[in-house]
């Protein structure tokens, strides 16, 4: 059976252990792909922790007994996540989409900065730069922080992991690491930038702009 028209949403409202979160998605992929399931978007956030993408350098983990370490199998180096985070890990079958992984990824990079045009946010992309930036005039005529991350994996054309937003994190977390690689910029958030928004106004924006970037695809016999 084929689910080309429902897409499951789902909010943890605990912090999730990564590994439950890895298992989980492991065995959801499986199931869209042998279309026993609908594709899934789920928000959540983690306790804090560090990933290493398959592209990860040793010498970007600055501080490796700050907090857990998880080879995460998705593409990219190292990042943080922890509360005030949001994590959407985004679970589609390509198939019945557009079978093309750089549109996908740049259909994910749309997506985040739809969100934060919600919030008067201008998210911005950057060649040769992973994830979605803002200007930071205040720090600097060229001082640009990070706001977004993208990790990707894709198995059977259903894709698994997906984006992460800093809403509220404690933005020190992310000195341990060299995030995804690139030093010489900072990272922010949402409530660093001055917007005082909520989790739960974050994921009412995500799930209005997911539509826009991601339309319901035409039923698949």
């Amino acid at each position: 059976m084929n689910f080309p028209s429902g897409i499951e949403w789902r909010i943890s409202d605990a912090p999730v252990p990564y590994e439950v979160a890895l298992a989980e998605m492991e065995a959801r992929a499986a199931a869209i792909a042998d279309g026993d399931a609908p594709e899934l978007v789920w928000l959540l956030e983690h306790p804090p922790l560090y990933t290493a993408g398959t592209s990860a350098r040793i010498e970007d983990l600055l501080e490796p007994d700050r907090f857990p370490v998880f080879k995460a199998g998705r593409g990219g180096q190292y990042t943080y996540h922890g509360p005030g985070q949001r994590v959407a890990y985004v679970l589609l079958n390509l198939k019945n989409r557009k079978p093309d992984v750089r549109a996908y990824v740049q259909d994910l990079e749309r997506w985040i900065i739809a969100t934060l045009a919600r919030f008067n946010v201008t998210g911005e992309l950057r060649e040769g730069r992973v994830g979605v930036w803002v200007r930071r005039p205040e720090k600097g005529a060229e001082a640009e922080d990070k706001i977004g991350a993208i990790g990707v994996r894709i198995r059977r054309w259903v894709t698994f992991h997906g984006i992460s937003l800093n809403v509220d994190p404690d933005l020190d977390h992310f000195s341990g690491i060299v995030p995804c690689g690139i030093s010489r910029y900072g990272v922010t958030s949402l409530v660093d930038l001055g917007q005082l928004v909520s989790m739960a106004e974050v994921d009412m924006a995500l799930k209005a702009t997911f539509n826009e970037v991601f339309p319901v695809p035409a039923l698949i016999a």
